[in-house]
């Protein structure tokens, strides 16, 4: 039971489904619903991800470790990502122990 649906009220649906669409049509239709709610999840994946993006205040990752190097004191200027994460963690570290 479907719903409170039995198999003759599910037999009789099926059949109106046939008739007033095909058998052709009724594949077509459920190929184009799978594909909907497809695009309906990467909708929400990208809304989801647009959300986490604003509550960095919208920048990106690289943004985020050039604030963070001004912070500490360091120009960013001219290093590549991988040095001046190590710069930069070095003198956070650096820094949050002095202040205990």
């Amino acid at each position: 039971m479907i719903g409170g649906l039995g198999p003759l009220e599910l037999t009789i649906l099926i059949g109106l489904f046939f008739i007033l669409f095909g058998a052709e049509r009724l594949p077509k239709m459920a190929n184009a619903l799978g594909r909907s709610k497809g695009e309906f999840q990467k909708g929400l994946t990208d809304t989801s991800r647009t959300l986490t993006d604003l509550e960095a205040g919208g920048r990106t990752p690289s943004q985020q470790l050039a604030q963070r190097a001004r912070d500490v004191g360091l120009d960013p200027a001219g290093m590549g990502v991988e040095e001046l994460e190590r710069k930069v963690a070095a003198l956070e570290s650096m820094g949050s122990t002095s202040e205990e």
